[in-house]
């Protein structure tokens, strides 16, 4: 695979582990962990499926012996055992009920779960980064300015968000907050927060859907700071200049990718 196609894998991964987490309610809640999502999640994984009785076991190594198993129910949990401990623990028989040892391991599982919920979906997501090669030169950058420089000549919209979000990613930019959302507009950005409680966002990309214009005003727009408020919306509506559009923006984000992490 190339830098490219792995950067996008990563970018999936994360946006599924964050979709899957969302959906986790808090303890004795009815809402239902996102099943089918975090079974996308651990294909990409090291973990491979295995049936046992009425369970889905994701099984990291030999399924034969001790080692890491995600149950795939609301709870997430991650054990350190046998696929014959999980199951017994989880999905007893009647027979194997009677015996108090077995009734014990059934009522407590704390000696062999590593973790459960949000922890086990980012202890996956973690893993299945992990088997990605993420490592890159200016030629991987040059590549992906290119594509988006071509992708805007052509109003091709995809291939221009697709390069800024590998940029973004590659930068820690996220998506605006409430105070700098615009219709009809992709926009990302670096997000800090002030001590005082203000938060500051920029540089920012700004990429119009409707007019297929991309801009960046490259120093940060703070939420409190009326002035430089109405210039940002001002510069999306096209009414002021912004520090770079174009293509100069796409080189802008790969110098700050070169400056960053090479």
């Amino acid at each position: 695979m190339s830098f490219k196609d792995n950067l996008l894998k990563k970018i999936n991964i994360n946006n599924t582990s964050n979709k899957v987490i969302s959906s986790i309610g808090p303890p004795d809640s009815e809402r239902k962990t996102d099943k089918s999502t975090m079974r996308r999640l651990l294909e990409m994984s090291p973990y491979t499926l295995h049936k046992k009785r009425d369970l889905d076991l994701y099984i990291k190594g030999n399924p034969e012996e001790k080692g890491e198993i995600l149950v795939l129910d609301n709870e997430l949990a991650i054990y350190n055992t046998t696929a014959d401990d999980v199951a017994l623990r989880k999905s007893p028989t009647i027979k194997e009920m009677i015996s108090i040892r077995n009734a014990i391991k059934i009522l407590n599982d704390s000696d062999v779960v590593i973790s459960k919920k949000e922890e086990s979906v980012k202890t996956i997501q973690k893993e299945c980064i992990g088997l990605l090669d993420l490592s890159f030169n200016e030629s991987d950058l040059e590549e992906i300015k290119k594509e988006g420089s071509a992708s805007m000549e052509n109003a091709y919209a995809d291939g221009v968000i697709e390069s800024l979000s590998l940029f973004g990613e590659l930068l820690g930019f996220r998506s605006p907050p409430k105070a700098f959302k615009m219709r009809h507009c992709e926009i990302i950005g670096d997000l800090t927060k002030k001590e005082s409680g203000e938060i500051m966002f920029g540089p920012i990309v700004i990429y119009s859907l409707a007019y297929n214009t991309l801009m960046l005003i490259d120093k940060p727009v703070g939420m409190f700071n009326k002035e430089k408020m109405e210039y940002f919306k001002q510069v999306v509506k096209g009414n002021q200049e912004a520090s770079k559009e174009g293509d100069e923006v796409f080189q802008y984000l790969k110098e700050a990718v070169i400056e960053k992490c090479l």
